[in-house]
């Protein structure tokens, strides 16, 4: 198919939720592709699907997005590639992808930096106080109460990082720059690392004085963080999640902060998002962030880039640029 010419002939690519990055997408790229808006019509998403379901082959999807489900894909027969605007795929259906010989291409490394930066900054936000801190300024307390209570240092501290994938080991690599003690949980020991491995992620809590969540959601890692985990890391621990929401038992971890048997969490990323639990509102030990920590212009450009590169690769018969891993 051609990916030039008159804009009826452009290759379709369906979208049913535009992806944060989709406005640069469409910018930059209309002129390539024509982009079937599945939200945009006036059509119910079942009637709209079933209009295209003869010509769609391609599908535009994010881990913000409706999930892919086996009906979705039963509706559009002539599907043969989905490109996600996450790293992760636990949003499609991998088994009905995989009968119906559906190719999916991910952003495995696009957004490792900016992820491990986010991480890091809501360790370092939860254990110096840096938002409660600012809050109280903010409210005028600083000159009726005095001084804030005190952070606690980054050097020194013991961090178990839950999967040292691409995102872990750059977490890994800017924490040590803060004289941090790395210890790591994966799903097989690393033999190119120093780090202690532990393959008990109960016995990682139990060493470490914070966790950061980085492993993808699979069955196996779902409340992979439970209470027996949150109780291991203690009155003390706090914990970091940019990972997925259901791989800490939210209403466990809610729990263990309003009683205060872990002492703090920095969380991008929810179970039911974009609801977020309300007792954590109030609690100066705990940070929030509405699953940003992929949003910089600089990602979105780079990530609309390698989108479009998988779209072009596959609608020239080309093998894709970042086809997805199925674990």
């Amino acid at each position: 198919m051609a990916l030039n010419g008159n804009h009826s002939e452009l290759p379709q690519v369906l979208v049913l939720l535009p992806p944060g990055c989709f406005t640069l997408l469409e910018s930059n790229y209309s002129h390539k592709f024509k982009f079937l808006k599945a939200w945009d019509s006036p059509l119910p998403q079942d009637q709209f699907l079933a209009t295209h379901a003869g010509s769609v082959q391609a599908l535009l999807s994010s881990a913000n997005g409706p999930t892919i489900t086996a009906n979705i894909l039963q509706m559009l027969p002539s599907l043969k590639v989905i490109v996600t605007t996450s790293v992760g795929i636990d949003h499609l259906d991998l088994a009905e992808c995989r009968s119906r010989g559906v190719a999916i291409a991910s952003t495995p490394k696009i957004f490792t930096e900016d992820v491990a930066d986010m991480a890091v900054g809501l360790l370092l936000d939860v254990m110096r106080k840096i938002s409660a801190g600012d809050r109280y300024v903010r409210d005028g307390l600083w000159a009726t109460r005095g001084d804030y209570a005190l952070g606690s240092k980054i050097g020194g501290k013991r961090v178990g990082i839950v999967g040292l994938g691409n995102i872990g080991l750059e977490v890994a690599k800017r924490l040590e720059a803060f004289g941090c003690n790395i210890l790591y949980n994966s799903r097989t020991e690393k033999p190119f690392v120093s780090y202690p491995f532990y393959s008990d992620i109960c016995e990682l809590a139990a060493n470490s004085d914070a966790l950061v969540i980085c492993c993808a959601l699979t069955a196996e890692t779902h409340h992979l963080i439970n209470k027996k985990v949150l109780l291991a890391l203690g009155r003390d621990g706090v914990i970091v999640n940019i990972g997925r929401g259901a791989i800490i038992d939210e209403k466990e971890m809610v729990r263990c902060l309003v009683i205060g048997e872990i002492g703090g969490a920095g969380l991008d990323v929810f179970e039911d998002e974009p609801e977020v639990p309300e007792e954590l509102f109030a609690l100066d030990n705990v940070v929030l962030s509405p699953h940003y920590a992929t949003y910089t212009p600089e990602c979105f450009m780079a990530l609309c880039e390698l989108v479009a590169g998988n779209f072009e690769a596959f609608f020239s018969n080309k093998p894709l640029l970042s086809p997805a891993v199925d674990n």
